[in-house]
């Protein structure tokens, strides 16, 4: 299996230095075998090309069977105009490999509790929520301008949206949703947008081809209340790429930290991307002290929705949940009576926990 190896920026390379471990140590128990190629984006790319997506690298990930990715970005290329910043490069590779739909699983650690800064009464049921972020459009992707009036600049991000874009995506998240607890949350603001609107209108057309699974609809700013309030209602979540982005890294904190959280992005072409949601972090660079395990469970991931490898994710997980058990912290989610291991230790323990 083919994989482009896109390290990144700030902590990218140590925690995907660590996720190689994990590789590897899935490819001796298993029999299995990855090829890496190794590819420059972002700031990377930027210091070394002057671009922050060459065109090698789009090479090397669409000739790939999938791409792991470190974290790009950091305040040293701030002072660029956005088309050459290192997110310019993140969002050029996702329409390159066509990935329009991101899976965020959230899910709360039983080991980790104390570290979520939610109250233990809210946490008591536990939640496992999958967030489907719709990636390559709205107003990331729409008409940017900035004109001089009267009244001073005028700047407009146009936030659009066909209905070929929502269905493709909506039937992804049915199907996400059939293989769970067959709930799906669609998340928008209807009462105001109209594009919105044309998210109720795609989604309420199709949704008689899933009538097993529960549908229901939530403004936007209801369901950042609700996440705190009582994260254990949702199963999946579906929204636009704005929302998403916002909802996800909210979510994010339940579980503890966003040391712990992965994702995958799917599409129209075979080549399917994986990374941990955190960022680059660049002050915790080269310091040890990065959690690595958001780009391990980037792995299990990649195991199963890039390759159809269902028990060498499983044995992912579980080694990460075996780990935990064990004691073993990074900094984020230390907590006391716990042992305190540094990145580098912490991909060494899941790795050696998959070989046991």
């Amino acid at each position: 299996m083919k994989v482009a190896l896109i390290k990144g920026d700030g902590v990218g390379p140590e925690v995907t230095e660590q996720a190689l471990k994990v590789l590897d140590a899935i490819s001796k128990r298993f029999k299995c075998r990855f090829e890496y190629r190794e590819a420059l984006l972002g700031g990377s790319a930027i210091d070394e090309t002057g671009v922050p997506l060459p065109d090698e690298t789009v090479d090397i990930c669409t000739r790939s069977d999938a791409v792991l990715l470190g974290a790009v970005g950091g305040p040293k290329w701030d002072i660029l105009p956005g088309n050459l910043r290192p997110e310019a490069g993140l969002l050029g590779i996702r329409k390159a490999l066509k990935v329009f739909a991101n899976l965020r699983p959230v899910m709360l650690f039983p080991q980790l509790k104390s570290a979520s800064p939610l109250k233990e009464e809210v946490l008591a049921g536990g939640f496992d929520i999958m967030i489907i972020r719709e990636l390559t459009g709205g107003a990331y992707f729409g008409e940017k301008k900035r004109v001089e009036t009267a009244d001073g600049i005028k700047a407009w991000d146009v936030t659009a949206y066909t209905s070929h874009e929502i269905e493709r995506i909506a039937r992804i998240a049915f199907c996400v949703a059939r293989k769970r607890r067959k709930r799906i949350t669609i998340v928008d603001k209807a009462n105001v947008l109209e594009s919105s609107r044309l998210w109720r209108e795609v989604t309420g057309s199709i949704m008689k081809d899933y009538a097993d699974v529960e549908t229901t609809y939530m403004y936007a700013d209801n369901a950042a209340m609700q996440l705190v309030r009582n994260p254990g209602q949702f199963d999946v979540i579906l929204t636009e790429n704005l929302f998403g982005d916002i909802l996800s890294d909210e979510a994010s904190m339940l579980a503890g930290s966003l040391g712990m959280l992965p994702s995958a992005s799917l599409g129209a072409s075979k080549v399917r991307m994986f990374e941990p949601i955190h960022g680059s972090a660049p002050d915790i660079a080269g310091k040890d002290i990065a959690n690595p395990l958001a780009a391990i469970l980037s792995c299990g991931m990649m195991l199963k929705y890039g390759f159809g490898m269902e028990k060498e994710s499983n044995a992912v997980l579980e080694a990460v949940n075996n780990v935990l058990d064990r004691g073993y912290r990074t900094a984020d989610i230390m907590q006391p009576g716990m042992t305190l291991v540094g990145t580098e230790k912490m991909g060494s323990i899941v790795a050696e926990e998959i070989l046991v």
